[in-house]
């Protein structure tokens, strides 16, 4: 049996900024099961169109407060699902319920959406454009509670169609909250927005959940559903193929990390080896669910760790095991 040397002064330093990080030194991730009612159910969902079913027996209970995360491939059916639990198109069979009870008055009057695409009316300012909204229905947000939370303030006398592309999504998401809705629904809100203003959107979303606001997403960047969403679940084919926490799910996918070192740095004995090493370009690939252990064999095969990376498993990761196709937008 091979005697490993223990790990000198700067080794160890070098270990604990490896596991720092990237995060590796929390043990398990804890996940706490969500307690609360739903708020928003759907029950052996079925749309069936002309040669396509285009959902296939689907079920989901949204817990109330959480922000619920929809992905899927194109045509996985994620679209006609939202749809579905929108109430705008009706199932060919199944139920929808919320707050316990079909669809309806009450639901129209507690729902707001934000969809992908929504045209506005020309020549009216911000300010307009809300006061018009505001009057569509009997129960309201005050508008400057909504101007305040969604920062529109700077913007209130703008024609609508000269705010930039962020302005305008902040304003949709205003408009979307005009009625003070329980349950609110987000079609890929971020789409085409530039990485400064998606991030400044996170903010806004997370401050509307902190309103004890249901949010149910619908995105193409794994990043933003990993940041926002409580819950994911995931379709392909007009099913659920897999639905927990972000973290939860990686757990379950996921046992192990990846070690990226330089193979000009590693050396050509690693291929071949205990290690499993697999060459990846310039970089060598390590898998690996024993942290320590590998970094003691790195060592012991004189490889230097200044330029190791250890990337972590993510959600894009995920749906591609899932779904074998990359997430598209």
């Amino acid at each position: 049996m091979a005697q490993w040397a223990p790990f000198n002064q700067r080794q160890m330093a070098r270990l604990k900024e490896i596991e720092y990080i990237s995060g590796i030194n929390r043990n398990h991730w804890q996940v706490s099961p969500h307690i609360m009612s739903p708020i928003i159910t759907a029950t052996n969902l079925v749309k069936q169109y002309p040669g396509v079913l285009a959902v296939d027996g689907i079920n989901l209970a949204i817990p109330k407060g959480i922000c619920f995360g929809l992905l899927g491939p194109n045509g996985a059916g994620k679209t006609t699902t939202i749809e579905m639990l929108e109430g705008i198109h009706r199932p060919t069979s199944g139920t929808v319920l919320y707050k316990g009870e079909p669809l309806g008055t009450r639901y129209r009057e507690e729902v707001g959406i934000q969809f992908q695409h929504t045209a506005l009316q020309d020549f009216l300012s911000v300010r307009e454009t809300l006061e018009l909204f505001e009057r569509l229905y009997q129960k309201t947000m005050p508008i400057p509670e909504i101007i305040e939370l969604c920062s529109l303030a700077d913007i209130l006398e703008r024609d609508t169609r000269k705010i930039s592309g962020g302005q305008r999504q902040r304003l949709l998401l205003a408009l979307a909250l005009i009625n003070d809705p329980d349950l609110i629904f987000l079609d890929e809100p971020t789409t085409g927005l530039d990485p400064q203003a998606r991030r400044n959107f996170w903010d806004l979303v997370k401050l509307v959940k902190s309103r004890n606001k249901t949010i149910v997403l619908t995105t193409h960047y794994m990043e933003e559903a990993y940041a926002l969403c409580d819950e994911i679940a995931i379709m392909d084919k007009g099913r659920i193929v897999s639905q927990g926490t972000p973290m939860q799910l990686l757990s379950e996918h996921f046992g192990d990390v990846v070690l990226q070192i330089p193979t000009v740095d590693a050396g050509s004995n690693l291929i071949g080896s205990e290690l499993h090493a697999v060459e990846a370009g310039d970089m060598l690939e390590i898998r690996t669910n024993r942290l320590h252990h590998t970094l003691q064999q790195l060592i012991n095969h004189g490889v230097n760790l200044d330029r190791l990376r250890i990337r972590s498993w993510t959600l894009e990761d995920l749906f591609i095991n899932v779904t074998g196709k990359k997430l598209a937008p």
